[in-house]
């Protein structure tokens, strides 16, 4: 029985296939003892938190930190006191069918969240107002709020 081109030329390329399989593992096995060592691929975190090459100091003493120091979040804002409360500043944006806006205070720069229901005025953007911050739900809100 004749054998075809086409399965001849399948043979052929399974055996080139395994030869360079074979070349492979052999090539493997010679370069199995040429890497790094353990040590030298060992990596370390420093006390900031970057990885080092070099091991701890065992003899080095270590800090204590006490676990209602640590803050996850955002962190706690301070209180304020009452001449910090009043503040003066502009509205610099204001949308007038929801009722609510924000002020940047002409001191820091900060932005801190109005409402219409906490003025006896019509608020509009570029308004210049004084008013007092209280501490809300989400931040501080800007309450009794006067032109000015």
């Amino acid at each position: 029985m004749a054998t075809s081109w086409n399965k001849k030329e399948r043979e052929n390329k399974k055996k080139e296939e395994r030869r360079k399989k074979e070349e492979k593992k052999q090539e493997r096995k010679e370069n199995a003892g040429k890497g790094k060592s353990l040590n030298e691929m060992m990596a370390y975190l420093d006390e900031n938190g970057n990885l080092t090459s070099v091991p701890p100091d065992a003899n080095r003493k270590k800090a204590e930190i006490k676990a209602e120091d640590i803050e996850i979040g955002v962190p706690r804002q301070k209180e304020l006191s009452p001449e910090e409360l009043v503040r003066k500043g502009t509205i610099t944006y204001f949308n007038a069918s929801k009722g609510f806006g924000f002020i940047e205070d002409s001191e820091n720069g900060q932005r801190v969240f109005v409402h219409q229901s906490s003025a006896n005025l019509a608020l509009q953007e570029g308004l210049k107002v004084t008013f007092e911050i209280e501490k809300g739900p989400k931040g501080y809100v800007a309450v009794n709020i006067l032109k000015g």
